[in-house]
């Protein structure tokens, strides 16, 4: 679900990016771009919601 959540963020922070689109320093494609990386490391992690093996 992370790694979802990861893509999604990468793709807005791209769409930022190409069109060159003007926010403010709190949404700048950059700061997007983190937060997916964030997202990236708790899903490589394991943390969070996914498939989990049951015994």
């Amino acid at each position: 679900m992370l790694g979802i959540v990861a893509a999604v963020l990468f793709f807005i922070a791209f769409l930022i990016n190409a069109a060159d689109i003007g926010t403010n320093d709190v949404f700048s494609s950059v700061n997007i771009m983190l937060l997916g990386l964030i997202a990236l490391a708790l899903h490589v992690a394991g943390i969070g919601p996914g498939w989990s093996r049951r015994r």
